[in-house]
């Protein structure tokens, strides 16, 4: 799946949320520089789950904290995340997975 082909708004996020497939987040990872690994599939997943019940993309410590309470202290951390999703990992794995920005993420 080529880029070009998606609607993306100006920071690179779907316009539609219901266009997303796992295609479209290797699309999104590729060009942010990303090879999605299983690790990233799990993040991928627990976040696409908790905005299907609240309908929020978490910030950073939010999403810090969902990682620790869904996958432990070891993989529940700032720098554990920032490993996969490098720079602003609540912005870029809520990009991936098809979410829209975070709220109070600048």
């Amino acid at each position: 799946m080529a880029l070009a082909t998606l609607e993306l708004d100006r920071d690179g996020y779907l316009r539609d949320l219901a266009t997303w497939s796992e295609d479209v987040a290797r699309t999104l990872a590729a060009n942010e520089g990303i090879a999605l690994s299983p690790e990233h599939w799990e993040i991928i997943a627990m976040l696409r789950a908790f905005f299907a019940r609240t309908s929020v993309a978490p910030a950073m410590r939010p999403f810090v904290r969902l990682a620790r309470d869904t996958f432990g202290p070891e993989r529940g951390t700032s720098v554990y995340l920032l490993g996969l999703f490098p720079g602003n990992p609540a912005k870029i794995a809520a990009k991936i997975a098809g979410l829209p920005r975070p709220t109070n993420c600048l």
